[in-house]
């Protein structure tokens, strides 16, 4: 826990960005009737009755003083759908760093040895060279400034029927182009020292 909030209060650093990555799913839901039309000063009416249309699942990317995200949609969310979004991070959204520190839970899919399951060893071992794994303890993923983003999302983009993924993706695009254009961030404010005294049941006793 401490290692997690000390790394949430240091100083930018474009060489060493802070990214933190967690993941959600989003059940696709399919009208069967029509809703009817918006009418000014009347809610939103339309039946209660729907379709499923299956599930995607979410991976967010979080670099919280770039205020930048990005969301990978995928079909699961396996140890090779993590090495992948490690590798986007490498290659992609963060090519100019040395070490990026990456903050994510402890599941076992979020573990180095998922990228030896995806790629070659050598490739493997090039991406983990660059990523320096920082896990939230059990039971404390609410440390995860990644799920904070993630409950934004939630709110401001997934909280209707969405009939399928085509449409889920085109609607996170338009979202995150827009929270990217404000660089919204988060202003994390409890430190190691607030864990201390608030949180001390959670020490060990000696």
């Amino acid at each position: 826990m401490e290692n997690v909030l000390d790394l949430y209060h240091r100083p930018e650093d474009a060489a060493h960005p802070l990214v933190c990555v967690d993941e959600t799913s989003k059940q696709h839901l399919k009208e069967i009737r029509q809703p009817l039309g918006i009418i000014e000063g009347t809610p939103n009416r339309y039946d209660t009755e729907y379709e499923r249309n299956g599930v995607s699942n979410l991976f967010m990317i979080f670099a919280p003083l770039q205020g930048f995200r990005h969301v990978e949609v995928t079909d699961k969310r396996t140890s090779i759908d993590f090495a992948y979004i490690c590798r986007d991070l490498v290659d992609v959204h963060f090519r100019a760093a040395k070490k990026i520190l990456l903050v994510c839970d402890n599941l076992n899919t979020h573990k180095p040895a998922s990228l030896y399951k995806a790629f070659p060893p050598d490739e493997a071992r090039r991406i983990a060279e660059k990523i320096e794994f920082h896990y939230t303890p059990k039971h404390g993923s609410w440390l995860n400034m990644a799920e904070i983003e993630l409950s934004v999302l939630s709110r401001q983009c997934l909280c209707r029927r969405i009939p399928d993924q085509e449409t889920l993706k085109s609607e996170i695009q338009a979202w995150q182009t827009r929270r990217n254009e404000q660089s919204a961030t988060v202003k994390w404010q409890f430190t190691t020292d607030d864990a201390r005294i608030k949180l001390k049941k959670l020490y060990p006793s000696v």
